[in-house]
This record gives C-alpha cells, structure tokens and sequence, in this order.
C-alpha cells in the first residue's frame, strides 16, 4: 500500500496559460529529491476542469516519462460523465499511471445509489486502480461512509481521499475500512491527526511548496513520533490554512513562483492572487521556512 505524502502537484503554466511541460519535469524531480512519497497528476490542484483531454493525457505522460518508477503517479481521472471517467481512466493507464484518482460527480448530485454504480461501471471498465475522491466543499455532492464502504468492497476501488475534514467521520471510515483499503487525508490541516487515527497518508496541496516537511511529518506521524510530527506540523499551520485563503490552486501557485519554482500562468476562470491576501501567505511561507524573512 502506498503511504506518506503523495503531492496534488500543480500544473505549471507559462503566463499565457500554456502548459510549462519542462518545469512540470523539474517539479516531478524536486518531489522525489525531497522525499515526496507519490505524485498526483492533474487533480483539482493541477487545473483539471481548464485542461482539455489532450493535455490532461500528455501531463500524466510526462509524469509518468520523469517519475521513470521512482515513485508511484496517480492521474487524476475523475468527471460528472461516467463515461469520460472511465476513458481518462483508461487513458492514464495507456500511459503508464499507477492508479487513478476518481472525484465524486460534480454539479449534477447523483444519490448514493448513482454515486456507487457510477464508481462500480468506473471499476469494471477499466484495469486501472482506483482511489475514490470525497470533496463535498467543490463537488456539491457528499460521497457517505456507507457507500465508500460498500465501494470498498470491490476489487478495483483500492482506496480513498476524504476531504471532508470531518475527523470524528474519519475515524469511522477509518475503524469500518478493510485493512488493505488506502485511507488518505484531502485536508493538509487535519492531515496529522488524521495520520494518528489510522490512516496512512496524505493527498497533499501543502506538499507542493513543502514537500520535505510534509514528508517528515507524515513518517514520524506514522511511526508514533508524535513530539516530531506535531513539531513539523506546527511550523506548517499557516500553510495549511492561507494556502486557501482564495480558491485552490491560486495561492500554491503564487507561493511556487514567489519561491521560483513556476512561472505565473493559471488559466481562467481562476486569476492571480490578490494583493490583498499576498501578504497573508507571504507570512505563512516565512514561518514555514520556505523564504526569508
């Protein structure tokens, strides 16, 4: 089972909004230098719902190209089409990801009934691992613990990402979950006690900007280190929460370029950070470490 802190990388862009596809292979590098424990490809995190197929495809390809097995790619492979997940699934595993990451359908609020056979066509139609994604703040939709469960049930669906940030829901999943079932946080704030509970990593947007801390705290958390992991964890509090402070991915992009490590493009809808909350993050990356005070 894969555990630790997998990175929801970002996808960089130049500022016209075209795909940087020789940073992206830096980025994949720097992750793996700093101990970054598995690579997520075109998440929410790296602009899914701006890229079309053609570039979803060829950013999970140059992953997948650079990681060349040193960690394992999970390709975000998710949509409120059934049908388009289950070609982006089968698409990611035509170029060599690992698993795929399969977001709860958005906007158009399946039940939990439509929400399983959506997952069981997804699992039956593809040889492609799968993680369910359960993000109900972006989605608009809530994937139930019974549901996961019974998902869980099935030979493909291989685990989850709770992004709920519901540790008392959590603890539940994570008590009623079959053992070989991965259990990863989607809340880079609740990530550790998350950890503590039982769970075995994190799918991680805080990585992106720390990815040797994240990393740090993920194995101490794992090992019952607790002075350690909480240690790390609290100089990556304020990251946790300003990382946010506007929608994902906007601010870890700013603090990837203010760091150096990604031109300015984002695509539009989504615009720059504000000059408002710069400051803000810019506080948070010094506690951190990332830059100077």
């Amino acid at each position: 089972m894969l555990k630790g802190s997998l990175v929801a990388l970002v996808t960089p862009m130049d500022v016209n909004g075209e795909i940087d596809f020789t940073t992206l292979r830096k980025l994949v590098d720097w992750h793996i230098e700093q101990g970054t424990n598995g690579i997520v490809a075109v998440g929410t995190t790296g602009e899914s719902p701006t890229v079309d197929v053609e570039e979803h495809i060829a950013i999970v390809r140059t992953v997948v190209e650079q990681a060349a097995g040193r960690v394992p790619v999970i390709a975000g492979t998710g949509a409120n089409s059934t049908r388009e997940a289950i070609h982006l699934s089968n698409q990611a595993l035509a170029v060599g990801a690992n698993y795929g990451l399969s977001v709860v359908p958005y906007y158009n609020k399946p039940t939990q009934s439509g929400l399983y056979q959506h997952f069981k066509a997804i699992a039956e139609n593809t040889a492609l691992p799968t993680l369910l994604y359960n993000v109900p703040g972006r989605t608009a939709c809530d994937l139930s613990n019974d549901t996961a469960l019974q998902l869980a049930q099935l030979p493909n669906i291989v685990g989850i990402k709770d992004a709920t940030g519901n540790l008392e829901r959590a603890a539940d999943l994570i008590k009623r979950a079959p053992k070989d079932f991965a259990l990863y946080s989607g809340d880079d704030a609740s990530t550790l006690p998350f950890i503590l509970i039982g769970g075995h990593g994190t799918i991680s947007v805080t990585a992106n900007v720390a990815p040797q801390a994240m990393s740090k705290m993920c194995a101490a958390a794992a090992n019952g280190n607790i002075d350690e992991a909480k240690a790390i964890n609290d100089t990556l509090q304020g990251l946790h929460r300003h990382l946010f402070i506007e929608a994902n991915p906007i601010p870890v992009k700013w603090a990837l370029e203010t760091m150096g490590k990604i031109p300015a493009g984002i695509r539009l809808p989504l615009t720059r950070l504000s000059q408002t909350a710069q400051p803000v993050l810019l506080e948070a990356m010094q506690t951190a470490g990332l830059i100077s005070q």
